[in-house]
């Protein structure tokens, strides 16, 4: 009996861009749900880093596995394109990604009361007596 082949687009390598998209899409979404109940710049802060996030699951990652954007590698010297542009997809991958997991988690933090200061404390000022009543 023949082992059945498996068909490319089962693979691990062909469903990898589809689940970073449809994450991408998905963490957008609970963003946008989070900052309704959100004020100020907490839920700016939460989608300003969804977003940067959203761009970099849902569409660098996914063009760097289908190959459309090529690998950067300090050791490689032949790049289809030019080292320059491979470096570039490279630092827009790295900014887009590490800027949006800062910014969404400060505006995580920030929604959890986790980075609130308390209040300053008002100075208490004591009763001025009047002068024909006694200290004591």
């Amino acid at each position: 009996m023949m082992p059945i082949p498996l068909s490319p687009l089962a693979s691990i390598e062909a469903v990898r861009p589809v689940f970073m998209i449809i994450m991408g899409i998905f963490l957008m979404v609970i963003a946008w749900r989070l900052s309704k109940v959100s004020t100020g710049w907490a839920s700016r802060l939460i989608v300003a880093g969804s977003l940067l996030l959203g761009f970099g699951y849902a569409v660098i990652l996914p063009l760097y596995e289908a190959g459309v954007i090529e690998r950067y590698a300090p050791q490689r010297m032949h790049y289809h394109g030019t080292a320059a542009t491979a470096l570039a997809w490279h630092a827009v991958k790295l900014v887009a990604m590490n800027c949006g997991w800062l910014i969404f988690g400060l505006g995580v933090a920030i929604h959890a009361k986790l980075l609130s200061f308390p209040a300053p404390r008002r100075a208490i000022t004591a009763p001025t007596l009047i002068s024909n009543e006694s200290a004591a």
